[in-house]
């Protein structure tokens, strides 16, 4: 049996692992770099990411998880999570939060602003009935939160969100004085 592990720092790893149990599939929570050993994959929550990165500090959990990442296992971030395995991400506050990288991606960390900017939309994802079969469209829940602004020559796009309207495309300046435009989040 798979054994898939979920950082357990702060966010919603109680879901997660709330969602492995009800599925049949062995969870075990990470708060330390040794419960990373004997895992098939991880997965790294939405929550608040820097106050994950604060902790992951603390516990020394960021060599692990990017020997962990390097090596190839399968790691599914969301939300906080995604900012966690970007290779680079703007929007930050001054002096940024550790990243562990392996995800070829820049992304905004708050791309939607506050709560109140928040919305759910339809997106059309052609592999969900290619590969699942049904529906080729999910409903995308957007909570404060990040977006994929682009991605590397690597990296396989499943869906793409157009920025809603009422929000004009922005201009995203980065602290390496490099511009970022978006008009649609990956």
């Amino acid at each position: 049996m798979a054994v898939v592990g979920v950082l357990a720092l702060q966010g919603s790893y109680n879901e997660h692992m709330s969602a492995l149990r009800r599925i049949g599939v062995k969870g075990v929570e990470v708060r330390k770099p040794e419960q990373l050993q004997g895992l098939d994959s991880l997965i790294i929550p939405g929550g608040e990411s820097t106050t994950m990165a604060k902790l992951a500090n603390y516990h020394n959990l960021f060599p692990a998880l990017r020997e962990f990442v390097g090596a190839g296992k399968p790691v599914w971030g969301t939300c906080a999570g995604l900012i966690f395995l970007a290779n680079k991400a703007v929007g930050q506050k001054l002096g940024g939060q550790e990243l562990v990288g392996g995800l070829d991606c820049t992304v905004h960390r708050n791309f939607f602003g506050s709560q109140l900017q928040s919305f759910e939309t339809e997106l059309s994802v052609p592999m969900l009935a290619d590969k699942e079969g049904g529906s080729n469209t999910c409903r995308g829940v957007f909570i404060r939160a990040p977006a994929i602004l682009e991605v590397g020559s690597d990296v396989e796009i499943l869906a793409e969100c157009p920025v809603p309207s009422g929000r004009p495309s922005i201009t995203i300046p980065s602290a390496e004085g490099v511009e970022y435009f978006a008009d649609k989040m990956l």
